[in-house]
């Protein structure tokens, strides 16, 4: 299940925002314009309904529904909606793909330094932390992003490091005990 941010969506949707309803409610189910299913809303906060496609769920403002006879409308189908997120996430990750390169700088989610790329092989990703190779982390692909900022890692650092510490830890009802 993936959030997609819909830059791209949220376009096309805004051709014809509507009013606010009352028919936007967690349950509720999304018609398209030809009146075809488009989805479920799972959660409605902060003027955001997420929608629930059964392939993506897509945060989508609440004013971005429209009304309609059986329910709340928006203008693109469950197929449109898909593709364009679809789209955005290999677009995306084109663009992570890109930026893994040995002797890349990444930093964490908190916009703190994380380290130095040593090695790319499949989807692992050895970072040296802190520039530092006898602190090596292993981290996977898709626990990163390129953002306009440079390469990020969906960590942070405390993250990271309790995540270590744990795997570190001695496990119990180990024989010998």
């Amino acid at each position: 299940m993936k959030f997609a941010k819909l830059a791209v969506a949220a376009v096309a949707l805004a051709a014809t925002p509507a009013l606010a309803n009352d028919q936007v409610v967690a349950g509720a189910t999304v018609y398209g314009p030809q009146g075809g299913e488009v989805g479920t809303i799972v959660a409605v906060e902060n003027g955001q309904a997420v929608l629930d496609t059964g392939k993506h769920k897509v945060p989508l403002a609440v004013n971005m529904y429209g009304q309609g006879e059986t329910g709340p409308t928006i203008t693109v189908t469950k197929d449109q909606i898909n593709g364009m997120i679809d789209a955005q996430l290999a677009e995306a990750a084109a663009k992570r793909d890109a930026a893994l390169v040995v002797g890349a700088e990444a930093m964490a989610a908190d916009h703190a330094p994380l380290g130095t790329i040593l090695e790319v092989e499949g989807d692992n990703v050895v970072i040296a932390r802190g520039g530092d190779e006898a602190d090596k982390v292993t981290l996977l692909r898709t626990h990163f992003d390129a953002t306009d900022h440079g390469l990020m890692a969906r960590l942070t650092n405390a993250q990271i490091d309790a995540a270590m510490s744990q795997a570190a830890a001695p496990t119990t009802g180990d024989a010998g005990e």
